[in-house]
């Protein structure tokens, strides 16, 4: 009954390249084949956007003008092509023009220039392609409809939301191609059911392409190689409860479960502690707090009324470590002169972060800057600080949800908590109050004011609540 056939959306993206390519002075066509595959309803109402996108950015950037294409011996007009089609309980939609492709060499300059690479890091076509996720762009002039980069990192972002993922293939000279998985149904999956340590989590059956059992002593030479062959393919071996990060598993058992597992184009092995059993399982949607971490794409209710998330292990592994300089929570003082009180700074303005922690860094503090609360807390799992600076209007976890939390934590509920926001009417004051929040200072604030209520609490220790 949620099943509608994509070819609703026919017209609405024949639409937009008529309007853009008239708008660019270019001829193309676009080609849909397999639009009578259903997903459900809202599936196809949530990537009506993104493929928008999509199409506008194959345009702007990728086919070439009339001219350019003629002398290139290609015909004037330039093609798109979008393709559906169901793979198990997934859609696989391929969005591939004819156009220039990536420019790979103007994509690593780009990512050398933001600090994404080190000079010394040698990347594969493949892995220099997927920097267009990164919010990275080659168009000279950055407007709405140039540059693949520019929002194709909101693109995938979007497309995770939905328990999607997206890749990109690319030549010189001949175009690109996207292929996007998507569920079937939001509603209900297949998932093979696993445990790690105390945890039961739900892998999507359709990522699973082989399930490996075996002995003890095969499983410490796959340890020490951590890498498994299967059928003339290399997967790297990964264990579920480290991508999770727990230190100890079950460990080497008698017999050991393995699952094979493909999310696009990239592969691992994955030892679990257990495998519990294929099963169907309905997909409940998770808070804002989890909705955007990489890796967890929903949540299920067990038989006996436990809440198992919904993972994929692939993306997990494939989470960057988190930059020395954040986790350097102590770094090492200059001889003689102790290390000053940490101070963190919570907003998801990046100018006030970097002008409030210049000002803390030339009083001689430690700064550590969040973007929101789920960052916050991220971070204090490597190291406490000696007072936050917390701003009430954030995405994912605000600042009210945030003091709950640090003040509900018998680890963190000593922590000096002032708040610094734009909204100063009196139920803001008073609910930050009844949290328990130590400061409340209004935006704009003055310098003196902040440095006044930081050097109190991190002089004294002082506790005392004084939200106004």
């Amino acid at each position: 009954m949620r099943a509608v056939p994509f070819s609703t959306l026919n017209e609405r993206l024949y639409r937009i390249v008529r309007q853009v390519a008239r708008d660019l002075g270019k001829k193309a066509e676009l080609e849909i084949e397999g639009s009578q595959v259903e997903l459900d309803r809202s599936v196809l109402e949530r990537i009506g956007a993104p493929l928008e996108h999509m199409l506008r950015n194959a345009l702007a950037h990728g086919l070439e003008a009339p001219g350019v294409r003629t002398a290139a011996g290609k015909p004037e007009a330039g093609r798109i092509a979008l393709t559906l089609r169901q793979e198990s309980n997934e859609i696989a939609l391929t969005m591939s023009d004819d156009g220039a492709g990536l420019d790979l060499d103007a994509l690593r300059g780009k990512a050398l220039e933001k600090g994404i690479l080190r000079r010394d890091q040698e990347l594969t076509d493949a892995e220099l392609a997927r920097l267009v996720f990164a919010g990275l762009s080659t168009a000279e002039v950055v407007t709405e409809l140039s540059g693949r980069g520019v929002g194709m990192d909101v693109v995938r972002s979007e497309l995770s939301a939905l328990g999607g993922r997206v890749d990109v293939a690319t030549t010189r000279g001949k175009g690109t191609t996207f292929t996007i998985y998507l569920p079937l149904t939001l509603a209900v999956t297949q998932a093979v059911m696993v445990r790690a340590g105390h945890h039961v989590l739900a892998i999507s059956s359709a990522m699973v392409e082989q399930v490996l059992r075996l002995k003890a002593e095969e499983m410490v030479g796959l340890r020490e190689k951590k890498v498994v062959e299967s059928q003339k393919r290399s997967y790297p071996l990964f264990l579920l409860h480290n991508l999770l990060g727990e230190a100890e598993g079950s460990g080497i058992q008698n017999y050991n479960s393995i699952l094979l597992l493909r999310s696009g184009a990239q592969r691992i092995a994955l030892h679990v502690d257990e495998l519990i059993g294929n099963q169907e399982i309905v997909v409940k949607n998770i808070g804002p707090q989890l909705a955007r971490m990489p890796g967890v794409a929903g949540a299920t209710v067990l038989a006996d009324g436990g809440i198992a998330l919904i993972v994929n292990p692939v993306q997990l592994a494939q989470r960057p470590a988190r930059a020395e300089s954040t986790r350097a929570v102590a770094p090492v003082a200059a001889a003689g002169k102790p290390a000053g009180p940490m101070i963190m700074v919570v907003d998801d303005s990046l100018t006030v972060r970097k002008l409030t922690s210049r000002l803390l860094e030339r009083e001689g503090y430690r700064v550590l800057t969040a973007k929101d609360g789920v960052d916050a807390l991220e971070q204090m799992r490597d190291a406490l600080p000696d007072v936050m600076l917390v701003d009430i209007e954030m995405p994912r976890m605000d600042g009210f949800e945030l003091a709950r939390i640090v003040r509900r934590e018998p680890r963190t509920r000593e922590i000096p908590l002032i708040i610094i926001s734009s909204r100063t009417a009196e139920k803001h004051r008073n609910q930050a109050a009844q949290i328990g929040v130590n400061a409340f200072l209004g935006k704009p604030f003055q310098d003196s004011d902040l440095l006044e209520h930081v050097a109190r609490f991190t002089a004294s220790g002082n506790r005392a609540v004084s939200p106004r």
